[in-house]
């Protein structure tokens, strides 16, 4: 039995554990959002909402587009399909039906719809009868809305979010979160913006655009419709790097330090959660990993999530919510007086000389291929500057490590003994703008 406590209460939205299914094509329709309930999911944000009218129209050709690791494992997936494609009502009707049936569960509702106050204050009411727990607002989609002036078009515009947030805040009792588009140059802006309105919080990343491929026999886009392709948005794996980063960037920047955020792109398994958790996320939204190995998946993120903090002795999510954020610094603040070597393992190393040749032709000529005539592989501390190019090429998991230098050990490379003292590039001699300490 789990010491560990996971269930989560994000902006007063209550659900047992903190992994929610991301608006998507999995949260579509009640059916879809029963199957992931009975299999543990914590909550689903549906697929996002637009006006009454008649239903967004898709293609009916390929929507995806895939790129694969080397065993053919999917690491990250480009689609183009819009908002739900089915009449408001109905999909209102099923959420009120699944939110009576599972009243544990988080039940969040996304919504799109042109940037006009009486749009969104005509949808509001309607999505709030429901009994849905909150609402998202997508600012994110990249394709196909935004030539109707919604989706990114508005996430591009720091403006228009703070308007809509306002609106939103102003016809509603629901929390708000605002979900941000990654096609931006400076995540901050918008989350800043959606602050100032009023937001509850963001929920970040939405789909990056991209193009996954062009098919060299018909010189097309992937997927081709009819010949042609569009750019869509891309997520999976691939995407959980800039996620995290724009993530940590808006958990410390000073203006929105301390707004919730749920933490989108790439989480397959629990301890993704764990990391997106550590740099500020409060909890997590999913879709990739459950399209490509079904709803059944979170119960490994359940049971893992739980094993590693009963291993660590962390009780429940707010011991791990933010811990990593006051570690991610701006470069300039990073301790040059640190110094590490690489280390191999001579009893794991397997000879393939993919350090030696990485080092030899790209780094620093600081790994042999030879000593007394026969292959040998070993790291000349004296040209090594700590790189971990070879750490990261190397075949064999644990092989070469960075082991850093004791304070006062000499730095074969430089001569010189290592400082126990902290510096940062911001009192370096070298640097043209080094604050000089008072003599």
């Amino acid at each position: 039995m789990s010491m560990a406590d996971i269930r989560n209460n994000f902006i007063g939205i209550k659900s047992p554990n903190p992994f929610w299914l991301a608006s998507a094509p999995p949260t579509d329709k009640a059916y879809n959002v029963e199957r992931a309930f009975k299999a543990g999911w914590g909550g689903v944000v549906w697929k996002t909402l637009g006006e009454e009218g008649p239903p967004v129209v898709n293609v009916n050709g390929p929507r995806y587009g895939a790129i694969w690791g080397a065993d053919r494992r999917l690491l990250g997936l480009n689609n183009i399909e819009l908002i739900t494609d089915r009449d408001l009502q109905t999909n209102l009707r099923e959420m009120k039906q699944v939110k009576m049936n599972w009243p544990d569960r988080a039940l969040v509702a996304s919504i799109m719809v042109p940037c006009v106050e009486e749009s969104w204050k005509a949808i509001l009411p309607l999505v709030e009868e429901t009994g849905a727990d909150g609402i998202e607002l997508n600012f994110g989609c990249p394709h196909g809305m935004s030539e109707r002036g919604m989706g990114s078009a508005v996430g591009q515009v720091p403006e228009y979010i703070e308007m809509v947030v306002r609106w939103c805040k102003q016809y509603t009792r629901m929390p708000v979160i605002t979900k941000l588009t990654p096609n931006i140059t400076d995540i901050r802006k918008p989350a800043r913006a959606a602050h100032a309105g009023g937001t509850d919080a963001v929920s970040l990343i939405n789909t990056i655009n991209s193009i996954t491929g062009v098919d060299l026999d018909n010189f097309a886009p992937q997927p081709t419709i009819d010949g042609k392709g569009s750019h869509g948005g891309y997520c999976g794996p691939a995407v959980k790097p800039i996620a995290m980063n724009m993530v940590a960037e808006i958990a410390r920047d000073p203006e929105t330090r301390g707004l919730p955020i749920s933490g989108i792109g790439g989480i397959t398994t629990w301890r993704d959660a764990a990391e997106f958790m550590a740099l500020g996320a409060g909890n997590v939204q999913v879709c990739t990993a459950a399209m490509t190995y079904g709803f059944k998946i979170v119960q490994e993120m359940i049971a893992g999530l739980e094993n590693w903090m009963d291993e660590k002795g962390h009780a429940s999510l707010s011991d791990i919510i933010g811990r990593a954020t006051p570690n991610v610094t701006d470069w300039q603040y990073l301790n040059l007086n640190y110094v590490a070597k690489a280390h191999i393992d001579q009893d794991a190393c397997i000879k393939c000389g993919r350090c030696h040749i990485a080092c030899e032709d790209t780094s620093h000529q600081a790994i042999t291929s030879m000593v007394n005539g026969a292959r040998y592989f070993e790291v000349i501390e004296a040209e090594c500057v700590g790189c971990n190019l070879c750490v990261n090429v190397c075949p064999v998991e644990g092989c070469i490590t960075m082991e850093p230098l004791a304070a006062g050990v000499v730095d074969q490379r430089t001569g010189k003994p290592v400082s126990p003292i902290y510096a940062n590039w911001t009192t370096h001699p070298n640097n043209p703008m080094a604050k000089v300490a008072a003599e």
